[in-house]
């Protein structure tokens, strides 16, 4: 990876690196949760979101045009690839942990939301 990279996009790379610490550490025990449903798909769902929200606020910090293809490699295939990775790193690199197909599902959800929804409105505020 080129030094330029961890320069230009310095808060995308430390939030990959905390998604990945996160779906690999054991999960503490932890006190009773208020009741809430599939809370641990809105856990993805959020992470997942927030990293492509990252990125695209960098890149668009970054860059005065948008290759489309470039942005879309790096904002939305490598979050929901990631995803993926973790769910299989979970499932056959842990003993702690488990990899769920509806937990990649919500993952891929909160990018793709996140990509409909957030890049148009921080084109604006950043192109302001």
């Amino acid at each position: 990876m080129k030094a330029s990279y961890l320069k230009r996009y310095p808060l995308s790379h430390f939030v990959t690196a905390v998604i990945i610490i996160l779906s690999l550490a054991p999960i503490p025990e932890m006190p009773q949760l208020p009741d809430v449903k599939l809370l641990d798909k809105w856990a993805h769902f959020v992470m997942y979101g927030g990293l492509c929200l990252v990125i695209w606020w960098e890149y668009l910090r970054q860059h005065r045009t948008t290759d489309w293809q470039r942005a879309f490699t790096g904002a939305v295939l490598m979050p929901i690839v990631l995803g993926g990775l973790m769910e299989l790193g979970q499932a056959y690199l842990t003993t702690c942990r488990s990899g769920e197909w509806l937990d990649f599902v919500a993952d891929s959800v909160g990018v793709l939301l996140a990509l409909a929804l957030a890049y148009p409105l921080l084109k604006k505020i950043i192109r302001r």
